[in-house]
């Protein structure tokens, strides 16, 4: 299969695209996330490039290159955010990955690899007791630690990045290109050890301008989502984070899951934020749709501004389907478009998207005949 159509236009660079809105809309927020339960935590466009350019710049200092990338341990959170973009921002490849290799794992067999296939400069951890052995696992002379809590001796606290000079990364921000490596994302390792698939800017750039061509109502009004997927996996950590970032929108991190016990904080969320793209995986919106149909105020505010529902990881029950067509058309008086597609790690990763309104669930993005 091959599109005929020819691919809209795109900056070269993530960074083009971070400058373009910290010039445009310095006062809006870029990504938010509750303060230890609390109110949100907001970091502007402004604010975050004034940040990065300071985390970029000492991650320079530190000697992390091309050769020397950063590898990211933990989860999803506004620090790692600041840490991605500031890599992307002066052209240090990074690798968020799994925070099971580090934490669950006993051995630190798959984290073993990793690190011999990358030679990682640095690595990073929310919690540096948390994740002492992991860094121990991985150790190598030269190979500096950075924390935001509990850093410990002879390692590097977040804040102390955030002291950087930022005159120190303009000179590697002018060196970018669309082939600049921005991130290393790991496969599975489902059949061995995890495969690094190689993102650059133009891979990322060309996947996000896909996306704009699909959906048209990002470009229409900067997207908002809340969203709980990890950023180790290209569903995440490139298509609906780099979605956002590419066109000026913010960012929501859920600290909830589609598990009980966590989908509480995910219900609190939505009652918040109203989502104009919102992802979760068929078991989330099995509970989800429980939840809109009992709570008037709560789908009122989910499909307010909601441009669609997507869904991944596996299929939809053809009833949670139904209900949540259903509780969109009450709500809104309108369909309210929920799809699937394909994509890859290897293509950033969008690759096969459904843009009709579909009476099955299912589709993919291929044209079904008969």
């Amino acid at each position: 299969m091959r599109q005929r159509g020819a691919l809209g236009d795109f900056e070269a660079t993530l960074a083009d695209y971070f400058d373009k809105w910290a010039d445009a809309t310095p006062d809006s927020t870029w990504i938010a996330r509750r303060h230890q339960g609390g109110d949100w935590r907001r970091i502007s466009y402004g604010t975050a490039r004034n940040q990065i350019r300071a985390i970029g710049a000492s991650l320079l200092a530190m000697g992390l290159g091309p050769d020397r990338p950063l590898l990211i341990l933990s989860e999803n959170s506004l620090e790692h955010a600041l840490l991605g973009m500031a890599c992307a921002y002066v052209g240090i490849p990074y690798a968020p990955v799994s925070p099971a290799y580090a934490l669950v794992s006993k051995d630190h067999a798959k984290l073993r690899d990793i690190a011999a296939t990358l030679r990682p400069g640095a690595l990073y951890a929310d919690d540096g007791d948390a994740f002492a052995p992991a860094f121990s696992a991985i150790a190598e002379e030269g190979r500096q630690v950075i924390a935001l809590r509990n850093a410990g001796q002879g390692a590097v606290s977040f804040e102390e990045l955030l002291a950087g000079d930022p005159s120190g990364a303009e000179a590697a921000r002018a060196a970018l290109s669309d082939e600049t490596v921005v991130k290393y994302l790991f496969t599975s390792g489902s059949t061995g050890s995890p495969k690094a698939v190689i993102n650059t800017n133009r891979m990322i750039c060309a996947s996000q301008a896909m996306i704009r061509d699909c959906y048209r109502f990002v470009t229409r009004k900067p997207p908002v989502v809340l969203d709980w997927a990890p950023w180790n996996h290209t569903a995440a950590g490139n298509k609906v984070f780099y979605m956002v970032t590419t066109n000026g929108g913010t960012y929501y991190i859920d600290d909830g899951r589609p598990v009980p016990g966590k989908f509480d904080e995910t219900l609190r969320n939505l009652r918040d934020v109203a989502c104009s793209w919102y992802f979760n995986v068929p078991v989330g919106y099995d509970m989800l749709v429980a939840e809109l149909e009992k709570d008037a105020a709560l789908a009122e505010n989910f499909f307010r501004d909601l441009g669609m529902m997507f869904y991944a990881g596996a299929g939809m029950a053809q009833l949670t389907w139904d209900r949540l067509r259903a509780a969109g058309r009450k709500a809104t008086g309108r369909e309210v478009l929920l799809a699937t597609g394909l994509g890859a790690t290897e293509t950033a990763p969008f690759a096969l998207a459904c843009t009709d309104v579909q009476e099955k669930s299912g589709n993919i993005g291929v044209r079904r005949s008969g």
